[in-house]
């Protein structure tokens, strides 16, 4: 393991007090617009929230921007006594402590959250105490050195990294900011425990000798064979090495006694883990799959385990939205694409399977999938990028997306509206088509570069569990049926005004302010879309996107009231929780011309 003192070299008082008040900035920032605190005007552009007791004050100065968003300046965060006037260190455990009862923090969850803040806390510290790639930099560095540069996560959530069950040393090894190669544990599953479901054309031994290569496949054979057993009685699941030293090896003893599970050993290839923690990318060979596995680590409102269960039909999903996508002159002429998940396996386990209610972990420890590699994808002179690399802004304050405007030679608003060409148009027309909605969020989104660092197209990920089909009218085949969401009639089009609008619009409106004002930008889009579909004009008017104001989603009450289990995936409807309307940025556009 090495000197213990090496897995926290990276917590030191500067980059400590920095962490702090990135985290307490976002914090106000993301509070204040979720309605759970109301800033308070003290004049000269400054804003004051008082404690839950009235006892602690926090002033700083802030701009608050389209959609109630709040730009505060981190280095103006004061924290004082309200009584004395005495100024006390700016720390983010500390704001959730004075603003707790506010946040309906209940006892059972306030400890976890503040784990989970530390997490991410020690998470940011070791990004600052690593080397500086400036943002000029990272726009026109690699895939997966794009991929580990990201210093945010997801910009809604406050506490968004985590992580818990990681240990410190875990934590190096396996965070994807350490971008560290990682090999994938392999483990052999009894066939009568086990499903093995692929897409279209594949077929499981192929596709294994594929992706394992035939000298590793021959090497498990031999593994299992020296037990006196058949490789050919088992099929193969790769696993996380987290999964399989905490939980497989100790929760699965009896499975593993009895051979049920057989440990083959480490594969070859070298992964790369992506932000999301538990998907990996092949760096041996590009072209092959992503390799999505089941890890229970808590993270962002979710034990972030994969039910065998729920992976049988992955494939068959995948292949229904990939016809649909194939088939759809509109998407086509886009160059819009998903990156299917070809082949899912998941292991049941017959005591826990009875033990375990809904949703439980326990029925989520041991399943994989793979998903398609964007790297086979691409033409000549075109690389990919993570979308959430548009909202990166490095310690200067110099942002990716601005870099990536400065490079392509091209102005701000021609660049812009290349991208939501790209992006946007895809998610209107299968709203308005379809019924068809996504979670499009910078991690599931891949951006198809072109050699002028200009988006070309867009490559959506992560299709089975995040996507849903809101239109009864849209015919889905039996075996993909789970997908059809009830989802009240008003409620449909926040799939685009929060998901689209507010979460992800919104961060980069304000990162581009100075360069490029990207609500008229997104408006003439929209209306450009509408114009050429006058076939879907009655959608257009039951699902308004130039509406005056659109219902406030918040997704860090979903975490504060529940930051276990913050959503059922089966009914995400039922778990909204909205707080009053915001200003639509694009109302004003509706009958003039932007």
């Amino acid at each position: 393991m090495g000197e213990p003192g090496a897995a926290v070299a990276h917590l030191a008082p500067e980059h400590w007090e920095r962490a702090n008040r990135h985290v307490v900035r976002k914090a106000l920032a993301e509070f204040a617009h979720e309605r759970l605190i109301n800033p308070q005007v003290v004049g000269d552009g400054r804003y004051v929230v008082v404690s839950d007791d009235g006892g602690i004050e926090y002033v700083f100065r802030a701009d608050v921007l389209a959609l109630d968003h709040w730009r505060i300046d981190a280095g103006s965060i004061v924290r004082r006594r309200v009584a004395t006037g005495e100024e006390m260190g700016v720390d983010a455990l500390d704001l959730i402590l004075d603003l707790r009862h506010g946040l309906s923090l209940t006892p059972t969850v306030l400890p976890v959250y503040l784990e989970e803040i530390g997490s991410t806390l020690a998470s940011a510290a070791y990004k600052l105490a690593g080397e500086h790639v400036t943002a000029a930099e990272l726009a026109v560095a690699g895939f997966q050195d794009v991929e580990a540069g990201m210093t945010e996560g997801h910009p809604c959530f406050v506490a968004n990294n985590g992580r818990l069950g990681f240990d410190a040393v875990e934590y190096l090894r396996y965070a994807p900011e350490a971008g560290r190669a990682v090999r994938l544990v392999w483990v052999a599953a009894r066939r009568e425990s086990a499903t093995f479901t692929a897409g279209a054309g594949l077929e499981y031994s192929r596709f294994v000798e594929d992706e394992l290569g035939a000298v590793t496949l021959e090497r498990f054979r031999a593994t299992v064979a020296g037990l006196g057993l058949s490789l050919d009685d088992y099929l193969l699941i790769p696993v996380h090495p987290w999964q399989w030293t905490n939980k497989l090896a100790v929760t699965y003893a009896g499975e593993l006694a009895r051979r049920d599970l057989v440990c083959l050993g480490y594969g070859d290839d070298a992964y790369r883990a992506q932000q999301s923690i538990r998907t990996f990318f092949n760096g041996s060979a590009p072209g092959k799959c992503y390799v999505k596995t089941a890890l229970s680590v808590l993270n962002m409102g979710f034990m972030r385990g994969l039910s065998a269960a729920y992976m049988e039909a992955t494939p068959a999903i995948n292949d229904w939205l990939y016809q649909l996508v194939a088939g759809d002159p509109v998407l086509r002429a886009c160059g819009f694409g998903i990156l299917r998940e070809r082949a899912a396996v998941g292991y049941r386990h017959r005591q826990y399977g009875v033990a375990g209610g809904k949703g439980s972990p326990y029925l989520k420890m041991l399943a994989a999938l793979w998903r398609e590699s964007p790297v086979p994808r691409l033409g000549p002179g075109e690389r990919v990028m993570t979308m959430a690399a548009l909202l990166h802004v490095d310690r200067d304050g110099n942002s990716l997306a601005s870099a990536l405007i400065a490079e392509s030679g091209r102005g701000a608003r021609e660049w812009v509206r290349a991208y939501l060409d790209a992006y946007l148009v895809p998610v209107l027309h299968c709203f308005y088509a379809y019924g068809l909605v996504y979670m499009p969020h910078g991690e599931n989104v891949i951006l198809v570069l072109d050699e002028a660092h200009t988006v070309r197209r867009v490559l959506f990920k992560d299709i089975a569990e995040e996507i849903a089909v809101l239109d009864p009218r849209t015919p889905l085949p039996e075996g993909v049926a789970r997908i059809r969401a009830d989802v009240p009639d008003e409620l449909r089009v926040l799939s685009i005004f929060t998901d689209v609008f507010d979460c992800f619009l919104r961060f980069l409106g304000a990162i581009l302010e100075e360069e490029c004002d990207l609500w008229p930008v997104v408006a003439q889009c929209v209306a450009d879309y509408q114009q050429t579909h006058p076939e879907f004009a009655d959608r257009f008017a039951a699902s308004d996107l130039f509406a005056e104001r659109f219902p406030l989603s918040c997704l860090n009450r979903l975490q504060l009231r529940d930051n276990r289990q913050m959503v059922d995936l089966a009914d995400p409807a039922s778990a909204l929780q909205l707080a009053g309307t915001l200003e639509n940025p694009i109302a004003k556009y509706r009958l003039r011309g932007v």
